[in-house]
């Protein structure tokens, strides 16, 4: 008999649900996968329920169409699906869902200050740079994470990487663990109409957080703009200190 203490259960299992959904699945490219899983799930329970009814000719044939789904969905979302199960065994990520992300790393004031510097003199000189903040789930949606650098954060190294005579320029530094982990990284490209002012810098920040949760940072060769790409969505800075405030977030997490 169905009584108040299914009814909680029923409620916390939504609950955890949706906050794991919100947490890791939202605006990523898993979301696609777990909106075909919704799909397919609905199909397998219509299969059971048309020949419950006793109409096995419509029972058949949603059976085997989700039968024919299940096999598609392997292939179709196999990107997708090879990083949601690297989501599901992330242990750290598990670990700080379970805390809540109340476990915040000690502010590195020294390594704000210095891409904060870089930044605002790059903006200045109009010289391009792409920054990347992942978490350690967003690495896998990386297509190639150039050269390991594992070097101190200083305004130094960074103007140096992104000087437009270095074979490093063009790609994405990938900021890790309040250090420069990787230079010239590839990511993947937003296939999205963008603005005719946005080039390949813009379309590659674009892109990664349309297909994970990285915060990226964009200084254009143009116009000496700086945007932050989240979410699949830019966002400019013309004030050095509201990006500073912002990028002190970004490096707490």
């Amino acid at each position: 008999m169905f009584d108040w203490v299914d009814l909680i259960q029923i409620i916390v299992i939504i609950i955890a649900v949706w906050a794991f959904y919100k947490t890791f699945i939202k605006n990523t490219s898993s979301e696609k996968l777990v909106r075909g899983l919704l799909g397919l799930a609905a199909l397998w329970i219509a299969s059971f329920v048309m020949t419950w009814a006793h109409l096995d000719l419509l029972g058949g044939f949603f059976h085997w169409m989700a039968l024919f789904l299940s096999i598609s969905l392997i292939v179709i979302f196999q990107p997708e699906l090879r990083k949601f199960l690297a989501l599901m065994g992330n242990v750290d990520e598990w670990r700080r869902f379970l805390h809540n992300s109340d476990v915040i790393v000690s502010r590195n004031t020294e390594s704000l200050d210095a891409i904060c510097s870089a930044i605002e003199y790059m903006a200045q000189k109009h010289t391009g740079a792409l920054l990347v903040f992942p978490s350690s789930i967003d690495e896998s949606a990386i297509d190639k994470k150039g050269i390991e650098i594992d070097a101190k954060i200083t305004s130094e190294l960074l103007l140096t990487i992104f000087f437009n005579k270095t074979p490093l320029h063009d790609g994405a530094v990938i900021i890790s663990r309040n250090r420069i982990a990787y230079a010239g990284a590839i990511l993947p490209l937003s296939q999205n109409n963008l603005n005719w002012k946005y080039g390949t810098r813009h379309r590659a920040a674009l892109g990664l957080s349309e297909v994970s949760h990285a915060t990226v940072l964009v200084v254009s060769e143009e116009s000496g703009d700086i945007s932050i790409a989240e979410r699949g969505k830019f966002t400019k800075y013309d004030d050095i200190k509201k990006l500073r405030a912002k990028l002190e977030k970004v490096l707490e997490k």
